[in-house]
C-alpha cells in the first residue's frame, strides 16, 4: 500500500489551500496568549489580561457559527477576504489603545472584536477536503489536518511567546494577525478548489441534528480537558521545580497524538465512525487516569505521551461524523460548531485548573481534566444512537 497522504496533494490546488490554511490557522494557538503577554505588559495584571482573552474567546465562540453558515450559503471568498481584513483591523485598534495606554475597559470590545473576526480556517479547510475527495479517502485528510492542528498548538505559543517577551510586548498578536490576513486571503483566492455556495437561504441549522446535541457537548469536555491539561502540567513542572521541561511535557503529549494521527490516517478502517470516535474517547479518559496519582515528573513525560495517542483517533472520526450527520449545504457550520465548541471548552478549563492549582496544587488539578474526559465518555455513550445520521447507518469502508 502506497503512502496515502501523497495522493491527496495530487489534487489541483490541494497544496496552495493546505499551506495557507495552515498558516492563516497558526494563530488559532497564538491570539489568546498573544492578548494576555500584551495587556499584562501594559497594565501589570494578568487578572485583567486573562479577562481581555476570555472576552476574545467568547466573541469567537458566539460569531464562528454565524461565519460558518454564511460561509455555507455565499462561498469561502465571499466572506473569508473581509472577515480577514475585519481581524487586521481589529488587531490594530487593539495595539493602539494599548501603546496609548487609553482607560483599561477600552480594551475589552477591542479584544471582543479581535474573536468576532478571527475565522474558523480549520473548518474552511476541512470543508474542501470533503468537497474534493471520496468517502474512502476522507478519514485520510482529516488525519493530515489533525497532525497539522498538534503541530500548530506545539509551535504557536513557543513563537508568540518569544517574539512578545523577545521582540516586543505587541509583537506576538502583531504576527498571529499578519499570519490570519496572509492565510485567508490565500485561501479565499482559492476559487476552485472550496465548496460551491447555496447562494439561497435554507431553514434549519447543522446544530438541530440530533448527533450534533451529543458531539458538541462531548468536544467541549474535550476542550476542556485540553485546557485543564495546559495549565495543570505547566504548575506540575513549576511545583517540581523544572518549569522549563513544561513546554517538552506538552510536547510529548502533541507528538502522541501525531503519531496516531499518521497512523490512524494511514489504515484501512471496517468499524463504524460512531464506534471509533466511542473507543478513542474511552481510551483518551483511561489514559488520563494514573496523572494525578504520579509524583514523578520524569515519569509523567511517557505517561502523557501515551495519553496522548487517543487524541486524534478520537477527534479524526469525531469530525468524521460531522460531515456524516450534517446536510451538505451545512457542512461548513458543523465543523464550524465542533472547533467551537473545543475552543469553548478550553477557555472553561482552563480557569478552573488554574484555581485548583492555586487551592490545592498541580497534582489534585489534574483530577479535572480526568473527571471532564470521563463525563465526554458518558455523554457519548448516553447518546451514541444519535451518532447516526436519522438512525441509520450508512455504508463506510474505512
Amino acid at each position: 500500500m502506497g503512502n496515502p497522504y501523497r495522493g491527496l496533494f495530487a489534487i489541483p490546488g490541494a497544496r496552495v489551500f493546505v499551506v495557507a490554511g495552515f498558516v492563516g490557522r497558526m494563530p488559532m494557538a497564538m491570539t489568546g496568549i498573544a492578548i494576555v503577554l500584551l495587556v499584562a505588559t501594559v497594565t501589570g495584571s494578568y487578572g485583567l489580561a486573562g479577562a481581555a482573552s476570555a472576552a476574545s474567546a467568547i466573541a469567537y465562540a458566539t460569531a464562528s457559527p454565524i461565519v460558518g453558515r454564511l460561509v455555507d450559503r455565499y462561498g469561502q471568498g465571499r466572506v473569508l477576504a473581509p472577515l480577514v481584513l475585519a481581524n487586521a483591523a481589529a488587531v490594530a485598534t487593539l495595539i493602539t489603545l494599548t501603546q496609548l495606554h487609553t482607560a483599561t475597559w477600552t480594551l475589552f470590545p477591542a479584544a471582543a472584536a479581535v474573536g468576532l473576526t478571527s475565522p474558523s480556517l480549520g473548518a474552511l479547510v476541512r470543508a474542501r477536503w470533503s468537497h474534493l475527495v471520496g468517502a474512502d479517502r476522507l478519514p485520510v485528510a482529516y488525519a493530515f489536518e489533525s497532525v497539522a492542528d498538534e503541530v500548530i498548538f506545539v509551535t504557536g505559543p513557543v513563537i508568540v511567546t518569544l517574539l512578545a517577551t523577545g521582540v516586543h510586548p505587541a509583537a506576538g498578536i502583531g504576527v498571529a494577525a499578519a499570519l490570519t490576513l496572509t492565510g485567508g486571503l490565500t485561501l479565499a483566492a482559492q476559487g476552485r478548489t472550496q465548496p460551491p455556495p447555496r447562494l439561497v437561504a435554507s431553514s434549519g441549522s447543522a446544530i438541530t441534528a440530533p448527533g450534533m446535541r451529543v458531539l458538541i457537548p462531548v468536544f467541549m469536555l474535550i476542550g476542556s480537558a485540553f485546557g485543564a491539561i495546559d495549565v495543570s502540567v505547566i504548575a506540575y513542572a513549576q511545583e517540581h521545580g523544572h518549569r522549563s521541561l513544561a513546554g517538552v511535557i506538552l510536547a510529548a503529549l502533541a507528538l502522541g497524538s501525531m503519531t496516531t494521527g499518521l497512523w490512524y490516517g494511514a489504515r484501512r478502517w471496517r468499524s463504524s465512525l460512531a464506534r471509533r470516535f466511542l473507543i478513542g474517547l474511552v481510551l483518551f479518559a483511561v489514559g488520563l487516569t494514573p496523572l494525578p496519582f504520579i509524583r514523578s515528573l520524569w515519569l509523567l513525560i511517557p505517561l502523557i505521551f501515551l495519553s496522548g495517542l487517543a487524541i486524534s483517533p478520537t477527534i479524526i472520526p469525531g469530525y468524521g461524523l460531522v460531515q456524516r450527520l450534517v446536510p451538505k449545504h451545512l457542512l461548513t457550520e458543523g465543523l464550524t460548531w465542533v472547533s467551537t465548541s473545543v475552543g469553548v471548552g478550553v477557555s472553561i478549563g482552563a480557569p478552573i485548573a488554574g484555581r485548583l492549582v492555586d487551592a490545592y496544587g498541580a497534582e489534585t488539578a489534574l483530577l479535572y481534566p480526568l473527571a471532564a474526559a470521563w463525563f465526554a465518555v458518558a455523554v457519548a455513550v448516553t447518546g451514541a444512537r444519535r451518532l447516526r445520521a436519522d438512525g441509520v447507518p450508512r455504508p463506510d469502508r474505512r
